[in-house]
């Protein structure tokens, strides 16, 4: 069995205090997890980030017990300082700290050799072989331990933790529980609601690896089972319940389930507690959008104010990072909604085209990007462009619902268009075969 390998960094896309966009996913798949695969090692990844921030058994455990770790420092992460403040608290050696090049490391830290890499300008990996070089070959060196925790380097009398093997062997367990868990559920998430509620019933919620019950909580949100989502949500440890990530969703949940204003109201205290954001002004735009497709539909006369709120809440969610397209999109599709269209749009557009622009240049652009490329180009009046992107956005689908979004937002488009009297065939097509799509 390999010994494992604790890697503590951030998640996704962040930048560090000078602006500069980091894609930690792919240092992840394309230098630490490699390196580590090739110095005959298991890599385990914090997962604290996903689930909000929050430090909770297992990771305490992982930090502990694993007889290696790798720290990512780049864009000095809280969390991942403070998971290396208790790694070096409890263990003497075999834990390498890397960062992106350029990086000022704050002063504390700054005596650690830190394995440095290279990041192009969209926050990519350059060259990423040497540094994943670098790093196997430091952590075999790892397997002839000398101090790396200050702690211990300083301190020559500070005793030594005792980690028995009976304690080794039950983490190993755990693990390898976890793991399996986690597959068992990607597997579930093909079969459907039923499979996904067996796997459920197996697990103690409140006292479960968190990592395992935010995976339940987003396969059921992959076969659409919004009532699963929420029922879950209830009964989940209230730590983990409120997480931004778990309240975001909760309120998707409860929006897909007609219960507007409920959802409403858990979004707004997320953008009261937390600020702004694009995921949850995104996600709150929606419930306005969708309030104002029922008003509209009955003649209700409160239609026009639903949509400008829906307006709004894109527009701060945009604002409060240019790079993410995706309520920047919905704000001027709902503009070219309005009657008479919004004037704003105009301007917003090539805002966001160039927005997507930049995300698409990136090495791993997803189905969401395409889309929105889709988008511009049908509001710009693009047809042949609008094919192409169509093209790629079919191609990459996750989720059933991801289309479904898509195809009602050209929908919306050509409506207000033919109310206008325009021809829109060539929408039409889009729409339709947006709507007939699986992943």
């Amino acid at each position: 069995m390999k010994p494992y390998c604790f890697v503590l960094m951030p998640f996704g896309r962040k930048s560090d205090e000078t602006g500069r966009v980091v894609e930690f996913d792919a240092v992840y798949d394309q230098i630490i997890a490699p390196a580590i695969e090739d110095a005959n090692l298991e890599p385990i990844r914090a997962d604290e980030e996903i689930i909000g921030g929050i430090i909770h058994k297992p990771m305490f455990e992982r930090l502990m017990m694993c007889e290696y770790a790798v720290a990512d420092l780049t864009t000095a992460n809280a969390n991942v300082f403070y998971e290396l403040g208790i790694r070096h608290g409890v263990r003497p050696y075999s834990t390498v700290p890397i960062a992106g090049s350029g990086m000022r490391l704050p002063f504390d830290v700054a005596p650690l050799r830190a394995i440095l890499y290279e990041l192009d300008d969209y926050g990519f990996p350059e060259k990423p072989e040497s540094a994943r070089k670098l790093l196997r070959e430091r952590l075999e060196a790892c397997r002839d331990p000398s101090d790396d925790s200050p702690l211990y380097q300083l301190l020559t009398d500070v005793p030594r933790p005792d980690l028995q093997r009976l304690k080794t062997d039950s983490f190993r367990g755990l693990v390898e529980y976890s793991k399996s868990m986690k597959e068992r559920l990607r597997r579930a998430r093909e079969e459907g609601s039923g499979a996904i509620n067996v796997i459920e019933k197996e697990i103690d919620v409140i006292d479960a690896d968190p990592a395992i019950v935010i995976d339940l909580f987003l396969s059921y949100r992959a076969v659409k089972d919004w009532q699963g989502m929420v029922d879950l949500a209830d009964k989940m440890a209230p730590p983990l319940n409120q997480t931004i990530l778990v309240q975001e969703q909760l309120g998707f949940a409860l929006n897909r389930l007609q219960f507007h204003k409920e959802s409403e109201r858990i979004l707004i205290e997320v953008i009261d507690n937390h600020g702004p954001s694009s995921e949850t002004n995104g996600i709150l735009g929606r419930v306005y959008k969708d309030q104002w497709a029922k008003a509209k539909e009955n003649g209700s006369p409160a239609a026009s104010a639903y949509l400008e709120k829906a307006i709004d809440a894109y527009l701060q969610g945009f604002e409060a990072d240019w790079r993410d397209a995706y309520p920047g999109i919905n704000a001027v599709t709902l503009m070219e909604c309005s009657d008479p269209p919004d004037p704003r749009r105009i301007e917003l557009i090539p805002v966001v085209a160039y927005s997507v622009k930049r995300r698409l240049a990136s090495k791993h652009p997803d189905y969401w990007d395409h889309a929105t490329e889709l988008e511009v180009h049908v509001l710009s009046q693009e047809s042949e462009k609008a094919q192409a992107a169509l093209g790629m956005a079919l191609a990459t689908i996750r989720e059933t619902w991801e289309p479904e979004t898509t195809a009602n937002n050209i929908k919306m488009i050509r409506n207000a268009r033919e109310s206008r009297g325009a021809n829109c065939e060539w929408i039409k097509d889009i729409e339709s075969t947006l709507e007939q799509a699986k992943p």
